[in-house]
């Protein structure tokens, strides 16, 4: 498989996705976080778009949400979130493992997915992900394999303060296994909302004096060790 191409590729979905303004539907705002909804062109589910504002630099929040090292730190909907793959300095191959979410009525999934940056005009970066075969990593009985069909996140400084930024997140997980899809469209707005919320407390945590600080050297600046 050419890992490559596909990362660019989904990159180019995600561009694509930020671009398409109609069809959309807002299904919850909440802390000034707001999440719409459309059908999925990939599968049988939805496609999400989740938007707020992190009081963070566009590179410094790249950075954050790349960087595989701290994601348990502050990420609570996953227990596991390993680079099991270095493809090159923008690019790698991760597995999770799901935390289990609707009080239990989910169980944990894990996935394979396909991790690349990319900055464009203007300071936007986009990190997208895609759920891939890796032999290395074959599904396991232990879990449910889910899908991630093309995913991402857009960090652009905002407009009124480039201190700070914008950050538009798409999501599209097929779960797998024998769920209803009520279950995972009552879930999936809160899950999101919550995702922004403890991205925010994990970049403030990292930069704060109480923390270990923010030391931030490019985006790619672990891959490189």
């Amino acid at each position: 498989m050419d890992y490559k191409a596909l990362a660019q590729e989904t990159a180019q979905e995600v561009l694509d996705y930020s671009q398409d303004t109609s069809g959309w539907k807002v299904v919850k705002t909440s802390k000034k976080i707001t999440v719409s909804s459309k059908a999925s062109k990939k599968f049988h589910g939805n496609l999400y778009r989740v938007e707020g504002i992190i009081p963070e630099s566009t590179a410094k929040l790249s950075d954050f949400l790349y960087k595989p090292e701290n994601r348990v730190t502050w990420d609570k909907s996953l227990k596991v979130y390993n680079m099991v793959h270095r493809i090159d300095s923008d690019t790698f191959i991760c597995h999770t493992i799901t935390q289990s979410f609707a009080m239990g009525s989910i169980s944990p999934r894990d996935f394979i997915d396909l991790v690349y940056f990319k900055r464009y005009e203007g300071n936007m970066d986009i990190i997208s992900s895609n759920s891939v075969d890796f032999p290395a990593y074959p599904p396991s009985s232990s879990y449910v394999r889910g899908y991630n069909h093309a995913c991402g996140y857009i960090c652009s400084p905002l407009q009124e303060n480039p201190a700070h930024s914008k950050l538009v997140m798409f999501i599209q997980t097929e779960m797998r296994g024998k769920l209803s899809p009520s279950i995972i469209e009552a879930t999936m707005p809160s899950n999101l909302v919550s995702f922004i919320l403890n991205a925010k407390d994990g970049i403030k945590a990292l930069r704060s004096p109480a923390g270990r600080g923010y030391h931030h050297s490019g985006h790619s600046s672990f891959l490189k060790k």
